[in-house]
């Protein structure tokens, strides 16, 4: 969980980032900075609660993660599991009837995309497996860390798929385009203060994207092209999932996915699968 003097630090940066966009576009008091702490659920209620007050969204870029090689419990499971996967899905599920209910008055598609990543393609992901994948996933000692963030992007992009099917079978009038994305190797402070090998050094030197270049896939998803529903965007473009998500074993996967992942999250707020599915909040 965050300390006071990170969320502060975080803040700052929020605010700095608002400034620069006044700064380059001319336009002043457009921007408004929020502090959510996907840690923590209670946070995540409190930020859900102010998008309700909102009179119109149209996007929502689930953008937020973390990575780290040391293993965490937070809120009953292992952190990138808890913040990357169950917490993003949490938010995303509690603030979806908002663009659902713009897309009604307004007459133009919602967009809920996820930051996913290409490292799913090498997640191995033998926990999906076990009786129960989150349970696995959250016992310290059958942990192996090195793969971690890898196998919490997997999950992600296979709840990520579920939902969409779901948004999908909605019979309400209103649209959301539910999408995954990958910027690529993006420089970021992501992972900062962990040991990287060799080659991270070398890649974060030489071949990752600079942000403002991989800003532009999450600007492409958030076009809302009717097309990218359900679909795994890389380079401005709709991409290839891997093998294994594209497999019958990986369709499978995705079930099981979610059919754990609601469970939790209906523990943590009930009824929010049921109200997700219909659009709008009752």
């Amino acid at each position: 969980m965050k300390s006071p003097r990170t969320i502060k630090q975080l803040s700052k940066k929020g605010e700095a980032a608002a400034a620069s966009i006044e700064e380059t576009t001319g336009r002043k008091g457009v921007d408004d900075v929020w502090e959510l702490d996907l840690s923590k659920s209670e946070s995540i209620q409190t930020f859900a609660n102010r998008v309700d007050t909102l009179d119109r969204l149209d996007v929502i870029m689930a953008n937020a993660g973390i990575m780290t090689k040391t293993f965490t419990r937070v809120e009953g499971n292992e952190s990138q599991i808890t913040v990357n996967v169950i917490n993003t899905m949490l938010l995303s599920l509690m603030v979806l009837p908002a663009p659902r209910a713009s897309a009604i008055k307004y007459k133009k598609p919602g967009v809920l995309s996820f930051t996913g990543s290409f490292v799913h393609y090498v997640a191995g992901y033998s926990e999906r497996n076990a009786p129960s994948i989150f349970e696995e996933l959250a016992d310290e000692d059958k942990a192996t860390m090195t793969g971690r963030y890898n196998v919490s992007k997997m999950m992600e992009l296979l709840a990520v798929r579920e939902l969409a099917s779901k948004v999908s079978e909605s019979k309400k009038e209103s649209q959301v385009i539910v999408s995954v994305v990958n910027s690529g190797w993006v420089k970021t402070n992501m992972g900062n203060g962990e040991k990287s090998g060799l080659f991270a050094a070398f890649g974060r030197r030489y071949i990752a994207r600079e942000t403002e270049v991989g800003s532009r896939t999450l600007v492409h998803a958030a076009e809302g092209d009717p097309e990218t529903h359900g679909q795994y965007l890389s380079d401005c473009k709709i991409g290839e999932v891997s093998s294994f998500v594209s497999s019958d074993a990986g369709a499978e996967a995705q079930k099981k996915v979610w059919r754990e992942l609601s469970d939790i999250l209906e523990r943590v707020k009930p009824g929010i699968i049921s109200v997700s599915e219909i659009g709008i909040k009752v």
